[in-house]
């Protein structure tokens, strides 16, 4: 008969290490900002040598691109001569990355910019947005006139396409994510193609199939009609990615307690993917915002303020943009630029409020929804109460 006999563990006490210090994960070390700034000094200075000594007045772009290229060359080499060529191209790929985000945020700034110094005279004017254009010709003055009639029809227009294209189009992105078999996918190679459709088509489109053939007037609901058609692929493509980025495992917990597919779709998909549908939404209504041949196709254009969307031209503000820059005349280039300028002015608010009432993540409910959970939570505890109070006098 063996014995065996257990072998006596010895615990090594721990150190107390002190507070759990946090990892810098920045790429970025002192040692690379000074070869960055260091690059791009001398990478403007060898441009400015090529510029005066070799090259014959490259002008603004060109010395901008040579500057550019000179930086990319001497930095590459200074970072060679501590690393690898794996890290060199990292490197420079990172480089070359953030100056095409700096290129593209610069262009954002200067049209934003330009935009605003060029409307400045019609923007200062309280009448321009207050005032419509039935009292004012290409020679008077920014005092008088305005867009009120623009900024309402634009209001008007997107607010039509927007009760149309936000249930169509969410719908449609849910059925494209929750059915199987070859009609779905018929239906996404459908809106997929749609959405390089050229803006003329889809005016001429209503103008055909309502106007023409329907016999209704050229209107603001037309112009809403052909705007939907514009933003409806935009927010069923941009819905669908979102949805199927909810993860499958969210699903299939909802699916095993019990709750069927559209119950799960209701209270757990779409949920989850809120802030990626408000962009959606956002992305459709920036895209409808700035049409203007189909405005002009289905509603026409006139200078006096209409709140009816069924009968009447109904101006929109980059219709009313693209007119009155057209003119010869300063004060309409100028009331251009403004009604250009009111447009991203009205574009942005639209997106904060979208972005502050729907762009929360899941899981961050508003102070309403917080306490209607609580309410919820409170009538559950007393029907369980109840219930178990019936339960013991039985």
């Amino acid at each position: 008969m063996t014995t065996t006999t257990s072998r006596p563990t010895t615990r090594t006490p721990v150190a107390d290490a002190g507070p759990e210090v946090r990892r810098a994960t920045s790429a970025g070390a002192r040692v690379d900002r000074i070869v960055l700034l260091g690059g791009l000094a001398s990478g403007i200075s060898l441009a400015v040598l090529l510029s005066t000594q070799v090259l014959t007045d490259p002008g603004p772009v060109g010395f901008v691109v040579v500057a550019y290229l000179c930086f990319l060359a001497v930095y590459g080499v200074l970072v060679a001569l501590g690393d690898d060529l794996l890290v060199v191209r990292d490197k420079i790929a990172q480089v070359v990355i953030a100056g095409l985000a700096g290129l593209a945020l610069m262009a954002l700034v200067y049209v934003v910019l330009f935009t605003l110094f060029r409307g400045r005279d019609a923007l200062v004017n309280v009448n321009f947005f207050v005032e419509d254009m039935s009292n004012a010709g290409p020679l008077e003055p920014l005092s008088v006139g305005g867009i009120a009639h623009a900024a309402a029809g634009t209001m008007i227009e997107i607010a039509i396409a927007l009760a149309i294209t936000v249930p169509l189009g969410i719908t449609t992105a849910v059925f494209l994510n929750e059915v199987r078999g070859p009609f779905p996918r018929f239906v996404r190679t459908v809106c997929e193609a749609m959405t390089a459709l050229p803006s003329i088509v889809a005016g001429l489109f209503i103008y055909a199939a309502v106007i023409l053939g329907l016999g209704f007037d050229k209107s603001g609901f037309a112009a809403g009609l052909a705007i939907s058609v514009m933003m409806l692929p935009i927010i069923i493509r941009a819905a669908d990615v979102v949805l199927r980025l909810v993860p499958g495992s969210l699903r299939e917990a909802s699916l095993a307690m019990g709750a069927g597919q559209w119950r799960t779709v209701w209270h757990i998909v779409l949920p989850t993917a809120r802030s990626g549908l408000t962009t959606a939404v956002l992305l459709g209504t920036a895209r409808g915002m700035g049409e203007t041949s189909p405005v002009l196709i289905t509603a026409g254009f006139g200078s006096v303020l209409n709140l009816n969307p069924t009968s009447g031209p109904m101006v929109s503000l980059p219709l009313a943009a693209f007119t009155f820059s057209g003119s010869p005349e300063p004060t309409m280039i100028s009331r251009g630029f403004g009604a250009a300028a009111a447009l991203l002015l009205l574009v942005f608010v639209l997106f904060a409020l979208a972005r502050v009432f729907g762009g929360r993540p899941a899981g961050d409910l508003a102070p309403r929804q917080l306490r209607r959970r609580g309410e919820e939570s409170r009538r559950d505890a007393e029907r369980f109460l109840a219930r178990r109070d019936r339960g013991a006098g039985s």
